[in-house]
């Protein structure tokens, strides 16, 4: 009876071990993650990234192969530490410091240790990889350009750092990450989906074929496609006109807020910053102070928007009511205000009306249709709100919301920030009287103006610029870039201020600029630039700005031009806006002089100088 039992006993219990066991194995997964660490080995397959195209289909960014070197801490062995240093062209200090950070990530995972080998330097040390256990190669793609422009549009990869380890699981060692531009706001669509396959491993450490006979492995899914609404033909002759300048262009399709082209100078070769000569690349521009060819003049630098700024300082006195557009202001070199101070004007006729005080931008007739727009409220608090609300409704003041991952906010001054200058708010009008012709406490970026030009051009609304025009192959439709937004100003105020900016190629500061067979409106404009040197605020020369649109009916590009130190407004930004317009309309450049003028002059000199003395100065 005694030896029933016992077999009975003996029995249930192996049948309890075996149902166990079979629940474990076969039904619950619950334990999958503790057996792929002892005895399963994971291999990813990295997927190829999204190719980038510009607005007519031009490809711009491809992929080429690259080879990382990882190492498992747990599978490593003892090795020559010399020669394979030498192979991989590393020192042993640096393989050490690799050492420490694969242990403090993981043992049992693959860190990189070497990566963006290319394919010669794979080929020679696949040959040897055998004497290195513990070492293995997994192939991965790099970007491949096909332009040299377009860096700050385009932005770069990289291998993500520890802190994004850290913070975000979903990536691991070795994975690369899109920076700046496209690259970066886009990451998440061109970098696709790594492809996983799981190898079971038996006791020796080898492997013995697919885990669950591939029940887990899935395929890399390559990333999306990206066409871009640059026109990479006007992006590279932007590039062109600005050599050796400092500056940015932004050029603009009013009917969709497309960004055609985005310059900033200077700029650099993005293949620059491929593979690992990035490293050192990335450092020495970086460590540019002067140049700053990291720095994205279109979207980040505020400026000054100078003259540019008094069409839409007309708009508002239009809107508000205090002119009209024949009321007539005098100009007498000037105008004088307060004790004994003058807004000096260069020498035009007078009296001046809307029309004539654009085309040859009177500073007298601006300041004194602005006095107007203040001191039309009960206070100036007022005014200088309902001036500022006006100026939000172009965009300006904030950041726009395009699609790019950086940008400045610029500035529009409120009634509170003059209340704690002047303590007993004993302002007015007359104090703020700067700007009148875009000075003072006003501050704009480039893409900012070339929006509110847009809005002029389309007489009243625009859409928000963006950079992205298809993701495989299908029309954007986010609301945020389709959507049009109103400005405050009716429509029909427009029309007077887009005569006066046609005028200023016709009579006007650009008369020497107009292009055949193009009607171009325009506006010149110089800001003033100021530093400090040795505590001492020091004036350099102006900036030279300027905006236009083509044609006056039914538009096809905007744009906005600042070149710093360019002296005024048409002698270098002026220039380079009429040949970016016949660049974009007619697909070639006639105006040869003008070209041949931009490119060869130089602002080089200007840039070398501590400072460069009394500056020319004028204000157009």
């Amino acid at each position: 009876m005694r030896r029933i039992l016992l077999v009975i006993l003996i029995v249930l219990v192996g049948v309890g071990f075996t149902a166990r066991l079979f629940y474990l194995q076969v039904i619950n997964d619950s334990y999958a993650n503790l057996s792929k660490n002892n005895a399963v080995k994971v291999k990813y397959e990295i997927p190829q990234r999204g190719y980038i195209f510009d607005r007519n289909g031009k490809l711009l960014v491809a992929n080429q192969p690259s080879y990382d070197v990882s190492v498992i801490i747990k599978d490593l062995k003892p090795f020559d530490t010399t020669e394979f240093c030498s192979l991989l062209k590393i020192s042993k200090e640096r393989l050490i410091k690799q050492f420490k950070k694969a242990r403090n990530y993981s043992v049992r995972l693959p860190y990189v240790v070497v990566p963006q080998l290319t394919k010669s330097e794979y080929a020679y040390l696949q040959e040897k990889m055998y004497k290195y256990e513990g070492f293995y190669i997994q192939k991965r793609s790099l970007r491949d350009y096909n332009t040299k422009s377009a860096a700050n549009v385009l932005g770069y990869i990289s291998e993500v750092n520890d802190a994004t380890l850290r913070r975000n699981p979903k990536f691991k060692s070795g994975d690369l990450i899109g920076l700046q531009g496209v690259e970066q706001q886009y990451d998440s669509i061109l970098r696709g989906v790594k492809g996983v396959k799981y190898f079971q491993k038996d006791r020796f450490n080898r492997e013995i074929g697919s885990y669950k006979e591939a029940k887990f492995d899935t395929l890399a899914v390559k990333g999306e496609d990206l066409k871009l609404t640059i026109d990479v033909n006007l992006q590279e002759y932007g590039e062109l006109l600005m050599q050796n300048k400092r500056g940015g262009i932004v050029a603009l399709e009013p009917s969709s807020g497309e960004i055609l082209a985005l310059v900033t100078a200077p700029s650099y070769d993005p293949d620059l910053l491929v593979g690992r000569k990035r490293s050192p690349n990335f450092t020495k521009m970086h460590y540019d102070s002067l140049a700053k060819p990291l720095f994205d003049r279109g979207l980040l630098a505020q400026y000054p928007p100078g003259s540019p700024f008094k069409t839409i300082n007309a708009l508002i006195a239009l809107q508000e009511n205090v002119i009209t557009k024949e009321d007539k202001f005098y100009c007498y070199h000037g105008y004088s205000y307060g004790r004994g101070r003058k807004m000096g004007c260069h020498s035009h006729s007078s009296p001046v009306r809307l029309k004539d005080g654009i085309a040859f931008s009177c500073n007298a007739y601006f300041a004194q249709i602005y006095r107007k727009t203040i001191e039309k409220g009960r206070t100036p608090q007022l005014g200088i709100t309902t001036w500022r609300n006006h100026l939000k409704s172009f965009g300006l003041g904030d950041y726009l919301g395009y699609d790019l991952p950086i940008g400045g906010p610029g500035k529009i001054p409120t009634a509170n920030y003059y209340d704690r200058i002047y303590p007993n708010k004993s302002w007015k009008g007359v104090t703020t009287l700067s700007n009148a012709i875009g000075q003072g406490e006003v501050i704009t970026t480039p893409i900012q103006l070339a929006n509110m030009t847009a809005a002029i051009a389309n007489r009243g609304f625009f859409y928000t610029p963006h950079i992205v025009k298809e993701i495989n192959n299908k029309v954007v439709t986010d609301p945020q870039f389709t959507v049009r937004k109103n400005t405050t100003i009716d429509p029909v105020h427009f029309e007077p201020v887009v005569d006066g900016m046609e005028q200023v190629f016709t009579k006007g500061t650009a008369y020497f600029l107009k292009v055949p067979g193009i009607n171009i409106c325009g506006k010149t404009g110089t800001s003033e630039n100021f530093t400090r040197i040795d505590g001492k605020r020091i004036q350099l020369t102006d900036h030279s700005i300027f905006i236009a649109f083509a044609p006056k009916e039914n538009p096809k590009i905007a744009l906005a031009v600042f070149v710093e130190n360019g002296y005024w407004g048409a002698r270098y930004a002026g220039r380079i806006s009429s040949l970016m317009i016949e660049k974009y309309l007619k697909g070639t450049v006639t105006v040869k002089p003008i070209e041949d003028w931009v490119l060869s002059h130089s602002l080089q000199d200007e840039y070398d100088k501590p400072y460069s003395g009394k500056p020319f100065k004028i204000n157009q």
